[in-house]
């Protein structure tokens, strides 16, 4: 469902928050808000599809989206998910090309969506904010290369290491929740599903974690990532 009129959501106090706008003075973000849409998702309904035209990039407000992509044989295969705050399709906004993946809410979600003309005019007045464009595309490009160095040259098991430790931060034990299913989270690892649980059922065994469905309990994080090292 489209909603541009949400009188309850501040959209340039939130796009002030995120960080290609908020060195943008009011009156800016005030205008770029009126090149914006809002649109509250219901879990499996997509914000675009493959071969769609792109003309607009994305924020997750609140929720979770999954960009994915199909084989041949309708395999899917999880590009990454993007939760609140997270921007995607920055870069292919600018290119002209059509939309070369999908992307669907995995859960109730609300996205913001900021259409290019809107962004071209604000790199037009104030060219540093074409800068701060490309720091934000750098840093995606910068994950999906260690993506690939992770896919190619970590194990499995390190795979999921470094997944459940990359927002750790300290030595003390530490929950962490899955965002999403565990499949889901696979995917996202280039794993499947029977290996994923089995890497955790492993760690669990050598008491590094405790797993409660989507919570995993650290015991010591640098015990576990120091495993198979």
């Amino acid at each position: 469902m489209d909603n541009r009129g949400q009188p309850s959501f501040d959209l340039p106090r939130y796009l002030s928050t995120l960080p290609l706008f908020h060195a943008i003075a009011p009156p800016e973000l005030a205008r770029l808000a009126e090149g914006c849409r809002l649109r509250r998702l219901a879990r499996g309904d997509m914000v675009f599809r493959v071969g769609e035209p792109c003309e607009e990039f994305h924020v997750t407000v609140v929720g979770q989206v999954k960009l994915f992509a199909l084989s041949p044989s309708g395999q899917e295969k999880v590009i990454e998910l993007i939760g609140p705050g997270g921007t995607f399709a920055e870069a292919l906004m600018f290119t002209g090309m059509p939309y070369i993946v999908s992307a669907q809410a995995l859960t109730d979600s609300l996205v913001l969506s900021v259409g290019k003309q809107a962004v071209l005019r604000e790199i037009e007045i104030d060219p540093r904010f074409s800068l701060r464009m490309l720091a934000g595309v750098s840093r995606r490009l910068h994950g999906l290369v260690r993506d690939v160095e992770a896919y190619t040259l970590h194990s499995g098991a390190q795979r999921v290491i470094g997944y459940l430790l990359r927002d750790v931060d300290g030595d003390g034990g530490v929950t962490v929740s899955l965002p999403v299913s565990k499949a889901m989270v696979a995917s996202r690892l280039s794993l499947t599903p029977e290996y994923f649980s089995r890497v955790l059922h492993e760690l669990e065994a050598q008491g590094l974690v405790e797993i409660d469905r989507r919570e995993i309990r650290i015991r010591d994080p640098k015990r576990l990532a120091a495993y198979q090292q």
